[in-house]
């Protein structure tokens, strides 16, 4: 296991935790986290919708892909990041963003077929707590780029 890596556990029937022997890792608890964005309908995708979510200062996360093409894209999502004081974490492709935010259709067996890229996506609302969404969280916390306030701050705030 690598310095940044967690291992996950789950409660069993009698509440005792066990570990499921998952080594988490930045990218893996993104996953997670968008999956659970989706189902409670939270994620933003494209550009256009995400600047606006971020201009209103309603997201809580922003992905952006490192392989997005246009570098005018890039500036505006990190400047509307780093102003908002918005977490930013960027992904290494578009295509592996697209399937995580569900920009693709799935065959019999569950496999993604037909994906589509995208280059950025925003979460405005998490879901339920996970360990995945705490991993992500405390990473944001020792990380100082574009760091916010959880979401739980947040609404003491208001």
């Amino acid at each position: 296991m690598a310095d940044g890596d967690v291992v996950v556990e789950t409660k069993t029937a009698t509440g005792a935790a066990e570990p499921t022997g998952e080594a988490m890792d930045i990218l893996s608890a993104l996953r997670e986290v968008l999956k659970k964005a989706i189902i409670h309908d939270g994620l933003i995708k494209g550009l256009r919708e995400c600047v606006k979510a971020l201009d209103r200062r309603e997201a809580h996360l922003c992905v952006l892909s490192s392989s997005c093409d246009e570098p005018s894209y890039v500036r505006l999502v990190e400047a509307l990041c780093k102003e908002g004081k918005i977490n930013l974490l960027k992904v290494p492709e578009s295509k592996q963003l697209g399937e995580w935010a569900g920009l693709c259709k799935l065959d019999k067996e569950g496999n993604p077929r037909k994906v589509n890229s995208t280059s950025v996506v925003v979460v405005k609302d998490y879901g339920e707590p996970s360990p995945a969404l705490d991993f992500l969280l405390n990473h944001f916390k020792t990380c100082l780029l574009y760091t916010s306030p959880s979401p739980r701050d947040r609404q003491k705030s208001r």
